[in-house]
């Protein structure tokens, strides 16, 4: 006798598709289809990284379950975000906006399709939903109640085409604050809506100062590993680093950096052994949340880092750890002797002076090769290149952006996942003119790792020299809440000044111009407080800027020409303009 019972499950569904797509088609259908297939790789990325799976994808449409309807909630917010980023770089005519539905409901298995009013009432909550909207059913909210924070507004009881009864619905508010909203110009950091934390450097206990830079990359990689979660906040290395060697007070250091949980530890190594120790507190009680100590060969030490995240993401959000499961955020090394020249390397390249650059450069070289494989030297070698160009340390412009760029390219070759090298790469892409080229590897460099201060950086710098200024300084601002203590700000802020310098806003151009410039003078902060300063006519306090910004080692005429990468050539002149005015008169 044949058993002709039909499998049955509870799914949460999510139903998406293109608001408008006729009309986008209709306009241009080769770059539609080339943003289609672009934002449809995101979308299935994000969807299984929130143990998702998609099982229809007809036409512009997308269809996914998931087992939890948090889950199913926050893939959907975090393809909204991370397409409503990509559409700021698009003629508003060609933006893509998804309208998204999610419905928890009783679904028919048929191989590996779902059928059923489950998925039915999905796909009509997409249809409530506004442009870049996000709607969910009764069933769906009851379900996410007091475990996501995003905002719901109910819009009622709403018949629905082809659904026999009335289904209750809300609409999910999943835009981001304005990073100025967050207290970054203030000084005056809000909590962020999601677990927030900071890790302080771990100390060197080894007994041997020489191991401080090992210290130092274990701190590093724990704070990349813990910044791969989505729904964490995590503070970027180079603000917690201010608090190396002091004692501090958890709760002001919480407050300073605007996060709820702190996590420190320390490091002792003795040939190829390493003991590490963590704890995790939370700020405002002082209460330790997890403590562990970890006794292991220096073979194991990526083994460990990935656990001391699984422990504290585990402590502070159970649920999220039994979703997502354990993972590798890093592949193992080969070579030790490699790892530990690389490692030597960063710690001199975070001096950020030209010796210890050229140090770095050294070590560098001499990690790949020991490993030709090991991504992070290339990427480091790049980074440190490009550093010394855009500083003006270089003397041979033209050797050192080739290299660097070929380094970049070797190192996302080897590890695509790894988002410093697409930020190595968006930065040497830049330099050479390949802006479609920079701007893809800043995207993608904050879709592997969203809380990738850097990978903001980029994107905002990119939109500088594209032209999308008031867009570049949402990207800036944002890199300022995620990194508000690095001693080495002026980076950011001299793009902050350059993107207000364009919009002719040189009143705010010189008042950021001035914070990047202590104590530190970058380059590009220098020279846009310059430029500044000479289209307000303020002649007499440009003139002691100018001996610093010609005393770099470069020439000056060929490092403007490699460090002012526009799309479009006026905005070249006009800052070019503004630098002549303040008395560099010989620029062309």
């Amino acid at each position: 006798m044949t058993d002709n019972r039909v499998e049955r499950r509870l799914a949460a569904i999510l139903a998406a598709d293109v608001a408008g797509y006729s009309r986008l088609m209709g306009a241009d259908e080769e770059a539609t289809l080339r943003i289609l297939d672009a934002y449809r790789r995101t979308i299935s990325d994000l969807i299984s990284e929130h143990a998702g799976r998609i099982f229809g994808s007809a036409g512009d449409s997308v269809i996914a379950e998931f087992s939890s309807a948090v889950q199913a909630v926050r893939a959907a917010v975090a393809i909204q975000r991370a397409l409503v980023r990509r559409n700021a770089d698009l003629p508003s005519e060609r933006r893509m906006e998804f309208r998204i539905g999610v419905n928890l409901g009783d679904v028919m298995v048929d191989c590996d399709n779902l059928l059923g009013d489950g998925v039915n009432v999905a796909a009509r909550l997409q249809g409530v939903a506004d442009r870049g909207g996000i709607c969910i059913s009764g069933a769906v909210r009851d379900q996410i109640e007091g475990k996501l924070n995003f905002p719901l507004m109910s819009i009622g009881q709403r018949s629905l085409k082809n659904i026999c009864r009335p289904v209750s619905v809300y609409s999910v508010d999943w835009r981001l604050q304005h990073p100025a909203a967050t207290g970054v110009l203030s000084g005056e950091l809000a909590l962020p809506d999601k677990p927030s934390i900071a890790v302080l450097p771990f100390s060197n206990i080894s007994g041997d100062p020489e191991q401080e830079y090992f210290a130092d990359g274990i701190t590093e990689d724990i704070i990349t590993a813990l910044s791969h979660h989505r729904w964490f906040f995590v503070i970027a290395r180079n603000s917690t680093f201010v608090y190396k060697g002091r004692a501090v007070d958890v709760k002001q250091v919480a407050r300073e950096l605007g996060v709820r949980y702190i996590l420190e530890g320390s490091v002792r190594r003795s040939g190829q052994r390493v003991r590490i120790t963590g704890q995790l507190i939370e700020a405002e009680t002082s209460n330790h949340l997890w403590a562990e100590r970890f006794d292991r060969d220096m073979a194991d030490i990526f083994a460990i880092q990935d656990e001391i995240t699984q422990c504290v993401v585990g402590a502070i959000e159970p649920e999220m750890l039994l979703i997502e499961g354990k993972r590798a955020f890093r592949k193992s090394v080969g070579n030790l002797d490699a790892f530990d020249c690389c490692m030597r390397a960063m710690w001199h390249f975070s001096q950020k002076t030209p010796e210890n650059h050229d140090q770095a450069v050294t070590l560098l070289r001499q990690a790949i090769r020991l490993d030709p494989t090991l991504a992070q030297a290339h990427m480091a070698l790049a980074r440190t290149l490009n550093g010394r160009v855009w500083d003006g340390w270089s003397g041979d412009l033209a050797n050192d952006t080739s290299e660097a760029h070929a380094a970049a390219a070797r190192s996302v070759a080897i590890d695509d996942r790894d988002p410093y090298c697409h930020y190595a790469y968006c930065w040497t892409s830049l330099v050479m003119r390949m802006h479609p080229q920079a701007l893809a590897e800043a995207q993608r460099s904050i879709d592997l790792t969203p809380n990738f201060a850097l990978g903001f950086l980029a994107l905002g710098l990119v939109r500088v020299y594209i032209g999308n200024f008031s867009e570049a300084l949402g990207a800036l601002l944002r890199c300022l809440r995620l990194n508000p203590n690095d001693p080495q700000a002026g980076t950011f802020l001299g793009f902050v000044a350059l993107a207000h310098y364009h919009q002719e806003n040189y009143e705010e151009a010189v008042h950021f111009g001035q914070l990047a410039n202590r104590p530190r003078r970058f380059y590009p902060g220098l020279r846009t407080l310059l430029a500044s300063l000479g289209q307000l006519g303020r002649i007499e306090e440009a003139r002691p800027l100018l001996n610093d910004l010609l005393s770099r080692p470069a020439d000056p005429q060929q490092l403007f020409d490699v460090t002012t990468p526009y799309l479009d050539a006026k905005y070249r002149k006009h800052l070019a303009d503004g630098l002549r005015r303040a008395g560099l008169t010989n620029l062309r």
